[in-house]
């Protein structure tokens, strides 16, 4: 139980890591803030902003882009030297 030996402060992940997730996070984030709105206040009538390429295209890319980052970021590893 006595170990001699001096204990080292190992973390799972390194600065890359943190970096990748941080932009994953911003990513993911954007995404969603791009996904949002189109809707009307009546109900009665019809937003056409509702099915813009904004909405239909670039958010759920955006979105996936980020959790495809955020999976990199996860299983990112530094060479050891």
């Amino acid at each position: 139980m006595n170990n001699t030996e001096p204990s080292k402060e190992h973390f799972v992940f390194g600065p890359m890591n943190y970096i990748l997730l941080g932009i994953g996070i911003v990513l993911l984030g954007l995404g969603y803030i791009l996904l949002s709105g189109g809707g009307s206040d009546d109900p009665n009538v019809f937003n056409p902003a509702m099915f813009n390429t904004r909405r239909l295209v670039v958010a759920p890319l955006l979105i996936v882009i980020g959790l495809v980052v955020e999976i990199c970021a996860i299983m990112f590893r530094n060479k050891k030297k």
